[in-house]
């Protein structure tokens, strides 16, 4: 046969050869490779993302926490118990140890406090206080405090009856030559020893500052023992007397007391006006 003649070429079966030249069949060859390569890689690149990598660093934090939350809570609970153990009984022994069946419950912080209640009248009144006693007088000269007390009262009592300062002098004058300007009961009297005094006499029935005598009408045992009333009842007879303003201190003090001494009293002038200047 003619080496050109195609009937007579038989057909052959060519074998696949190890290594193709077939442009096709190296792309898709080397295309395939280059897929899972960029597969691979893009793997990679996903990892290597910023967004990713903070979202698994917070997933593997939260982990983490709730790991820590339920150990913690384990301890909480394991803690507790005991606690709890010791407030009952606790509360137990302040129960035994409270006196009172009823105790103070402290408010809640929930609640809201109750109103303060409104004061009443007689809680917001004032109660009066008692006034000061006036103070004391100082002593003159050479008078202790209890003379000096009770020559203020004769003082007192003659301004109060608006009697001139010389009605003054006169009356404290005629209680320094009586009593010594002391309040004194009699041992003739025994009732006059029931009231304040300040020592006794023995003349006669007379008692008090003036040395008055009830049996001669000045007035009663109990009435006399006071040196208010006795002052008083010295200045009115004083008033009584015509003229005593223009008499000497002896003469007006002798008009009241009808004395024995009628000149006794005149010693007691200058002392008595220094008195009544200091307690004027």
């Amino acid at each position: 046969m003619h080496p050109d003649d195609p009937t007579d070429k038989k057909p052959t079966q060519d074998r696949p050869s190890a290594r193709t030249d077939d442009p096709a069949s190296t792309e898709r060859t080397i295309g395939r490779h280059r897929a899972a390569q960029r597969r691979r890689r893009g793997g990679r690149a996903l990892l290597a993302s910023t967004p990713v990598r903070v979202a698994l660093a917070t997933g593997v934090t939260c982990c983490l926490g709730v790991a820590a939350f339920a150990g913690a809570r384990e301890d909480a609970d394991a803690t507790r118990e005991p606690v709890a153990e010791a407030l009952a009984e606790r509360a137990v022994d302040d129960g035994r140890a409270s006196r009172s069946l009823d105790r103070a419950v402290s408010p809640s912080p929930t609640l809201s406090p109750s109103p303060t209640p409104k004061p009443t009248p007689s809680a917001t009144r004032k109660v009066p206080r008692k006034p000061a006693p006036p103070p004391r007088p100082r002593p003159v000269a050479g008078l202790t405090q209890a003379q000096m007390d009770n020559a203020k009262t004769i003082v007192d009592v003659g301004v109060e009856l608006k009697m001139p300062r010389r009605a003054l002098v006169v009356a404290v004058a005629t209680a320094m030559q009586e009593s010594r300007l002391y309040n004194l009961a009699s041992d003739v009297l025994p009732e006059s020893s029931r009231y304040p005094h300040q020592g006794s006499g023995a003349d006669h029935d007379s008692v008090g500052l003036f040395q008055q005598r009830p049996s001669s009408g000045w007035g009663t045992v109990r009435e006399l023992m006071r040196p208010t009333y006795a002052a008083q009842a010295f200045y009115e007879a004083l008033r009584d007397v015509p003229g005593w303003q223009q008499m000497s201190v002896a003469g007006a003090a002798q008009a009241v007391q009808v004395s024995a001494f009628p000149d006794a009293y005149a010693q007691h002038e200058e002392l008595a006006t220094t008195v009544v200047a200091a307690l004027t």
